[in-house]
């Protein structure tokens, strides 16, 4: 019987199979999860909708994660087909591609509240609606983030500002909801090339830095962020919230 056997997992955030999301979508279909993805919207339903398939996928959801109307649709549809919920996964960040090159003092303030809102402030709006679907379950909230949040680096810009705050999220949602019994951690994960990391100015420069100095000598995969969610999501980790897991090959630690 796999970690996860008859658990439902909602993830956000899917969007090509070098998506984190999609490789947390597998692992967690690995262990047994029955799997729904939510997409941005029609421009990557093309590349969701085969990825689906592959998981057995039947609930497979637009949604535009700015509107509370579509979140509230969305784990509207969710309830009605599951009755409940006992994982979700936020992998959802934006920042206007002008944002994230240059210097931090060009950040506007337009662009400023398009990162916060879709990339923080989206997990609380999640969270509230997935509260009562979780109630009872042991339920596990697990969301993406990066050590840009708490370092500087080189034309992350607002979007370290914004992770810093979803990092702050994870902390107090944890209060929030524990006494429901519904964990909520984040995973911060090394750079990886991904769809999200293709608008980053010099990502090239950091992922060389980080696998030269990490202590494994190397970047991560896809695979291993998706198994570290897998197991924050897990009972193995039932005493496990509000922490921020790092996983990167160990270059946190690294001072120079």
């Amino acid at each position: 019987m796999g970690l996860l056997e008859g658990k439902k997992a909602l993830i956000f955030g899917v969007a090509n199979d070098k998506s984190i999301a999609w490789a947390t979508a597998e692992a967690m279909h690995r262990e047994g999860a029955e799997i729904a993805l939510a997409y941005a919207g029609e421009a990557v339903a093309k590349r969701v909708a085969p990825l689906a398939e592959k998981l057995d996928c039947k609930l497979v959801l637009p949604c535009d994660v700015r509107s509370d109307e579509e979140l509230s649709r969305l784990f509207g549809e969710i309830r009605e087909a599951w009755g409940g919920l006992d994982i979700l996964v936020h992998s959802v960040a934006f920042a206007n591609k002008e944002e994230l090159k240059g210097s931090f003092l060009n950040t506007t303030r337009e662009g400023f509240q398009t990162a916060l809102d879709i990339s923080t402030y989206s997990l609380i709006a999640m969270a509230r609606e997935a509260a009562p679907l979780m109630q009872g379950r042991d339920g596990s909230i697990v969301a993406m983030t990066y050590y840009g949040a708490q370092k500087v680096f080189p034309s992350y810009n607002v979007m370290g500002v914004a992770k810093a705050a979803l990092e702050a999220t994870v902390r107090y949602l944890a209060e929030a909801m524990g006494p429901e019994g519904t964990r909520v951690n984040g995973v911060s994960a090394g750079p990886l090339r991904t769809l999200a990391s293709a608008g980053i100015g010099g990502f090239g420069q950091i992922a060389g830095h980080v696998a030269d100095k990490a202590p494994l000598r190397r970047n991560i995969s896809q695979e291993e962020v998706g198994n570290a969610v897998l197991y924050l999501a897990s009972p193995l980790a039932s005493g496990v919230t509000g922490e921020i897991h790092f996983v990167d090959c160990g270059y946190n630690i690294i001072g120079m």
